[in-house]
């Protein structure tokens, strides 16, 4: 199996994109997948949907960007499985608006939930990546990096997770450890489901295979990188748009 004897963790992964990246990595094999999210309740459920039997998924309730309550889940994790081989930074929020509009309290959320819980979450596993010569770090980003009208907060976050992903992956590499990071485009979520057909109609236009991506999809570029078959592959960013990006 592709995750065989793999302990990992993945954040914001009650919903969508999150959850298939779980799902993803415990159908490939990992000994233990723990999902991490704001919502303790929804969290649980997920997990116990990918594995009803609840020995090799578990649901963990955490705000990622307080630095305390992740030192402190991240820790329960690592005490109970040993170790940590795996982290994918999924969580993120948006909160969009027009520049001339943006409170300092919309600013300050995105920046927070995208790009202070990059620091918090790979503080918590580099230094036992790093001593036991292994480890798989996948950051989302995504193609608002590259500029969007009305997430300049989200936009500013996203584009510091490329630069974050690229400069901790120098750092890490002679000890084995690998950094990369992901921009999709337009995914077929809840939430991009709940938009005005007229703006789905601008989204599509914009994709040259003409369609949304499908967090499966995401799931297995994510699962890619986790793996030894991307072992030499580390400060990269790879855009999963459909060619919107090319």
């Amino acid at each position: 199996m592709r995750f065989e004897g793999k302990i990992a963790v993945v954040t914001g992964a009650a919903q969508g994109i999150g959850a298939e990246i779980a799902k993803r990595l415990y159908d490939d094999g990992a000994e233990y997948v723990a999902l991490i999210d704001l919502n303790e309740e929804k969290v649980k459920e997920q997990a116990m949907k990918i594995d009803h039997f609840g020995s090799r998924t578990g649901g963990y309730a955490c705000n990622v960007g307080s630095y305390e309550e992740v030192m402190k889940i991240f820790g329960e994790i690592e005490q109970a499985h040993g170790k940590i081989d795996i982290l994918v930074n999924n969580a993120g929020i948006t909160r969009d608006s027009m520049f001339h509009k943006m409170s300092e309290g919309q600013w300050d959320a995105v920046i927070e939930v995208n790009l202070k819980s990059m620091f918090n979450c790979c503080q918590a596993v580099v230094a036992g990546m790093r001593n036991r010569k292994y480890g798989k770090i996948v950051n989302l980003a995504s193609v608002s990096a590259f500029g969007n009208i009305g997430q300049t907060n989200y936009g500013a976050s996203k584009g510091g997770v490329i630069g974050f992903t690229k400069c901790l992956a120098r750092e890490v590499a002679r000890n084995h450890v690998t950094v990369n990071c992901i921009a999709p485009s337009y995914i077929n979520t809840e939430m991009l489901q709940a938009v005005p057909e007229a703006t789905m109609q601008r989204f599509l236009a914009a994709i040259p295979m003409e369609r949304l991506g499908e967090p499966e999809e995401l799931a297995a570029a994510a699962a890619f990188l986790c793996s030894d078959d991307s072992s030499f592959i580390t400060g990269e960013c790879l855009v999963v748009s459909g060619g919107s990006y090319m």
